[in-house]
Order: structure tokens, then sequence, then C-alpha cells
């Protein structure tokens, strides 16, 4: 498959141009070989992963975290050098794409975390965060056990004030906790995301919610997964691999 076209399909897949604004290019990022049969996936486009794809002999790296973040320093130096030298030299298409594979309602990172939690998907609370129900009631303690087996990861967890039991949930992966003031009228008996803040622990006591952080990694790794799979229902010709890269974060 031609390497702009591959762009081509995943961005219609994801709806792309709906989103405007994001704080990273979405799509192709480094042009590598015009053809692309074997594609790796993965949450973020490290050093590591990149060394597995040239293992591989990959023709393309796709990832959630790619590069060009608005934050990061636009020079070529030290890490961001490195990783690039390896990605031109082995001419490797790099493609990244965040916030339509957080958002998108079949393959996202959201929805996916929903389905590996067996969550009754209610509806969106903001563009970004989604609300539903358990089928059964959860203590804190049982939660807990149920992240650890799906996740392979021990959530931080605060609840002090909380209910005894778990229903009504809300929930946004990766580094989500900064809408967690914004749901706290919805009178929600927990909030999941990937991380926490200083402040995320007061929000939490003071609105008498349970307050998990699974990671940052580890709910984002879904998504990407889901879409190589996609990506090869659509070519029996790609030969896609996740592979995913350990992150504790």
């Amino acid at each position: 498959m031609n390497n702009f076209f591959l762009e081509q399909i995943i961005n219609k897949k994801l709806h792309s141009n709906k989103y405007k604004y994001d704080y990273t290019p979405n799509g192709l990022q480094v042009e590598g070989r015009s053809e692309v049969t074997k594609i790796i996936t993965g949450v973020t486009a490290c050093k590591r992963l990149i060394y597995k794809a040239i293992q591989y002999n990959a023709d393309a790296i796709i990832v959630h975290h790619g590069y060009f973040w608005n934050n990061q320093d636009k020079r070529i130096l030290g890490m961001h050098r490195k990783r690039l030298k390896m990605l031109l030299s082995n001419n490797i298409n790099l493609y990244s794409w965040h916030i339509p594979l957080d958002v998108h309602p079949k393959l996202g990172n959201n929805v996916q975390l929903g389905k590996l939690l067996n969550i009754n998907i209610s509806n969106n609370i903001t563009p970004y965060v989604l609300c539903g129900k358990f089928k059964k009631k959860h203590t804190s303690a049982s939660l807990i056990n149920i992240i650890k087996k799906k996740l392979d990861r021990t959530p931080f967890h605060y609840g002090n004030t909380g209910p005894k039991y778990i229903n009504h949930i809300a929930w946004c992966t990766g580094k989500g906790q900064n809408f967690f003031n914004q749901i706290t009228h919805l009178k929600l008996d927990a909030y999941l995301t990937g991380e926490i803040s200083e402040d995320t622990v007061h929000i939490a006591e003071e609105n008498n919610i349970h307050f998990f952080a699974l990671g940052h990694h580890a709910t984002e790794r879904s998504g990407i997964s889901v879409l190589g799979k996609w990506l090869s229902s659509k070519d029996k010709n790609l030969k896609v691999k996740f592979i995913d890269i350990y992150n504790p974060i």
C-alpha cells in the first residue's frame, strides 16, 4: 500500500479532519519508503519501539504518541535527533493519531477501556469524557482487582469519602485528571483516568468520589492495537504487529 494512501484511509476512519486543533500533528509525521507492507503499532514512538521495528524490517510505525508536540523544543537535538536518525536511516514511515484515536466511537481508547472493564456506556459528558454504569456494583477493592486483571497494573486509588459501592462512573484515558473537576456535579461514584495531579486527591475527597489512576500507557494500549486489527481487515496484504513497550506510568 502506498504510504500516503495509508494515511488517507486512517484519516478517513478516525475522522481526523474534525480535529483542527491537537497537541501534535495527526497522520504521517516522518516520511519513509513509498510502499508499506509490514507495520509495527505501539503506544509511543520511543527508541525501543523503533528498534523493534528495525528488527522486524517494518515499513511503517503507527503510534498514539508521536513527535512534534506543541510544548516540545523545535530543534532536532539529543534524544529527538537519535530517534529521527533511526527512522530516516532505515526509511521507516512514522504515523501518529492522538485525539482522533482517543475519542473514536468504536476504535477509541475511551470506548475500548469501557469495554475492557465491562461498563455499559451511557454517553459523552464532554468530547473527551465518557460515563456509564457497571453491570454490577463494585466495592473499591473488587474494582481494583478487576483493573489489575485487565490492565496488569495496580491502580492508584483514593476514596476516603467515596460511597461504599461503585456503579455510576466516568472516565478518560491518558492525562484526563484535568477534566475531573468539570464533572463532579454529576453525582458520580468514581472517576477513572491514567494520571493524577496534586489537587486530584482534594477534588475526590471534597466531592465524595472515588478516584483511580490506572496509568497513562496502560489505558491507551487498546486503541492503537484495535486500529491495527482494523487495518489488517481492510487489506490482507498488510502485516500488522502490535508491540507493547512497558511503561509504568
